[in-house]
């Protein structure tokens, strides 16, 4: 595939957190480069960053109403792993001592949760864990840093080994009783693939794992089929491909940025197609404008629709840059 050059001069001039992933992501700077350092340190002292770290340090927050939630603790956790923050930063040793203080027996860690016995919980808050969070918080966990801590392992490990041929199944802690999604109890469910091979992207020795193959073609295989198989009511329709950030549920930015970090995939031809679904979105200038937008994150900069994103477009030109990469 050939690709224009990414707008690298126009992201720099974005804030201090997109130039920052532009220099690391796009540019292959060291962490050492005076550069780099210079405005991570600008990261740090950003007021939009540094509100998300004082509302995380009270962890766990609400009981989670709807994973969907854009607003979610658990989301905005995520967020700052994936722009680089780390457990040596201001704070985040409060947050990730607080998230850790709730491992279950089984290894993940627990949010607070209330399952109506209508759906087969107990209608009590209770911390549990389900496979549409509990890899997410374990992502969160390696990207900060602390990765080879044995409680982060022992989540993982449990996690992966629930894989099934076809993907990941919709799996919840004993706490919430017979709670299941809306889907055949056979069916792979998307977003908790989607998470779990998130999760093992940034886990080396499972990186190229029979688990993360077996989810990675799940999640081809239902892009191949999408006009039929629709597990658990998650579809790739015009919905899933409009352009949205950050990466919040199931959809064609989110899926593309997990897919793309497996080097395995990215010849296939069903990646290849869902990868010409983005490219056609790109402007004369290399810029992409968002089609859909979270309201929890409104105040932020790709919290619209009118202009191009600047973060949109590192995130798009990251996933181009790796597919030319090989």
């Amino acid at each position: 595939m050939s690709t224009p050059h990414p707008p690298v001069d126009w992201l720099l001039q974005g804030s201090s957190w997109i130039a920052y992933r532009t220099r690391c992501d796009l540019l292959n700077q060291l962490e050492t480069d005076d550069q780099v350092v210079q405005v991570r340190t600008q990261i740090l002292a950003n007021t939009q960053i540094k509100a998300l770290v004082s509302e995380l340090t009270n962890w766990p927050g609400k009981v989670v109403s709807s994973h969907k939630s854009a607003g979610q603790p658990f989301h905005k956790l995520t967020f700052l792993a994936d722009l680089g923050l780390k457990n040596s930063d201001p704070g985040m040793e409060t947050i990730i001592t607080r998230v850790m203080a709730h491992q279950s027996a089984e290894g993940p860690f627990g949010l607070p949760m209330n399952i109506g016995a209508a759906h087969g919980g107990t209608g009590q808050d209770t911390l549990a864990w389900a496979l549409c969070d509990a890899p997410l918080l374990l992502y969160a966990l390696v990207k900060f840093g602390i990765g080879g801590d044995v409680r982060v392992r022992k989540g993982v490990e449990f996690l992966t080994y629930l894989v099934h041929d076809n993907g990941w199944p919709c799996v919840v802690s004993k706490e919430l009783g017979s709670f299941r999604g809306p889907g055949k109890k056979e069916d792979p469910c998307p977003f908790a693939t989607l998470a779990m091979l998130k999760l093992l992207s940034v886990v080396k020795d499972f990186l190229d794992s029979p688990a993360a193959r077996q989810g990675v073609e799940s999640l081809l295989s239902l892009w191949e089929h999408s006009q039929t198989r629709h597990p658990y009511i998650f579809y790739m329709g015009d919905d899933f491909r409009k352009l949205k950030v950050p990466f919040i549920w199931y959809d064609l930015m989110h899926v593309l940025d997990v897919l793309s970090q497996f080097a395995w995939v990215k010849t296939d031809p069903r990646f290849q197609d869902m990868l010409r679904v983005l490219t056609t979105k790109m402007d004369l200038d290399g810029h992409f404008t968002l089609e859909s937008a979270w309201q929890a994150w409104k105040d932020w900069e790709f919290g619209q629709k009118k202009v191009p994103s600047r973060w949109l477009t590192l995130v798009a030109w990251r996933i181009l840059q790796r597919v030319e990469k090989g």
